[in-house]
């Protein structure tokens, strides 16, 4: 029914499709700045740290991934982190997600990774809903910063 398999540089403009719709589910559709270009030197180029697959359906792309591994100093070992996850809204609650995050869980146990992690929205009920399905919990004493944009180059420039 379903195929997850490593996504190239000729998905890139499905990639960047499937950004910009999440994007825009998550009410930041105005915040994408990526292009077909960007994503392809960015996930496919020679200094790319982050990897994506493509979920099909009957051969037509209905979903992606996109993680990258992280480490952690506590239990000296890499972790996996999933920075995106997208179902087309046609194909939501068939299983596609729940495939997908199983896929991503199977590299992290191959490459011997202490955790596999990802942040929600606090207001995506059916994503929480499915996350907790699989019996991940949510993480309530850490607090998620961040530096960008000109608070970035300002805070760099010293």
């Amino acid at each position: 029914m379903f195929d997850i398999r490593k996504a190239g540089p000729e998905d890139a403009a499905t990639i960047l499709r499937f950004i910009t719709e999440l994007a825009v589910y998550e009410k930041a559709g105005h915040e994408v700045e990526a292009t077909v270009q960007s994503v392809t030197e960015s996930l496919f180029g020679p200094n790319s740290v982050s990897q994506a697959a493509i979920c099909e359906r009957d051969g037509l792309p209905v979903g992606f991934a996109v993680w990258f591994f992280s480490y952690s100093t506590w239990q000296a070992r890499n972790g996996l982190y999933l920075e995106d996850l997208y179902v087309t809204p046609d194909q939501r609650g068939t299983g596609a997600g729940r495939l997908m995050l199983r896929y991503l869980a199977r590299i992290a146990v191959e490459k011997g990774c202490g955790r596999f992690e990802w942040s929600v929205l606090d207001w995506n009920e059916p994503a929480i809903k499915a996350y907790e399905a699989i019996g991940a919990e949510p993480l309530t004493e850490w607090t998620r910063y961040r530096l960008s944009g000109a608070a970035l180059e300002n805070f760099a420039a010293g």
